[in-house]
């Protein structure tokens, strides 16, 4: 940090070398005592991070769709005070000349379509002619247990992509805005995803 921009950090002051080596230790500890602070948010968000992949697993398992929104929700609320410290802990840094710690390549959010996921068997795949229904329902019933196995597949992989792109974003803290902006999007399609995995699992069993 060059001179003059110490001066602008430490804020007009009279007095010789000394005094602006006291100003600027005083500074420094405040600078300090601020990034701490932003810590603490930034563990706390992570605390709860974890919290709610824990319980994302357990609604996920009982294919509770409102509770996973609500946990969804609430990871949302936990990223949001941890970017709301952004511009500060940019700022602090830069006051104590460590504008490089931001500098890193963030990682990438691993991604999962539904082209991803085991296809699903269809009675209809059979080159026979689809106008005799009877034969049409009984490859029905004979591909039931298979259908059964191919949805739990379906639904079991995209839960666990989900709660897995949540701990990873906890892990992180949600300190790098890129990558927490990243997973949140993909906690978002994720979710999207498994709903439409319940809801055809729904349709097609029951």
């Amino acid at each position: 940090m060059s001179v003059s921009e110490l001066v602008q950090a430490v804020g007009g002051f009279e007095g010789g070398p000394a005094e602006m080596v006291r100003a600027s230790v005083r500074t420094a500890e405040r600078a300090f005592a601020e990034l701490d602070a932003c810590d603490d948010v930034i563990d706390k968000a992570s605390e709860a991070g974890r919290k709610i992949a824990d319980r994302l697993r357990v609604h996920l398992s009982a294919e509770s769709v409102d509770a996973t929104h609500a946990e969804l929700v609430k990871l949302e609320s936990a990223a949001t005070e941890v970017r709301n410290t952004d511009e500060i802990r940019r700022l602090l840094n830069r006051v104590l000349g460590r504008e490089d710690r931001g500098a890193f390549t963030s990682p990438a959010v691993v991604r999962l379509t539904v082209d991803d996921l085991p296809k699903l068997p269809s009675a209809y795949a059979e080159p026979d002619d689809y106008t005799d229904l009877l034969a049409v329902a009984g490859r029905e019933e004979q591909l039931r247990p298979q259908l059964k196995r191919v949805h739990a597949e379906r639904i079991a992989r995209v839960a666990s992509h989900l709660v897995t792109v949540v701990e990873r974003a906890a892990a992180a803290g949600f300190a790098d805005r890129r990558f927490a902006g990243d997973s949140l999007r993909e906690a978002q399609y994720a979710f999207t995803l498994w709903q439409r995995c319940v809801t055809e699992s729904r349709r097609d069993l029951h």
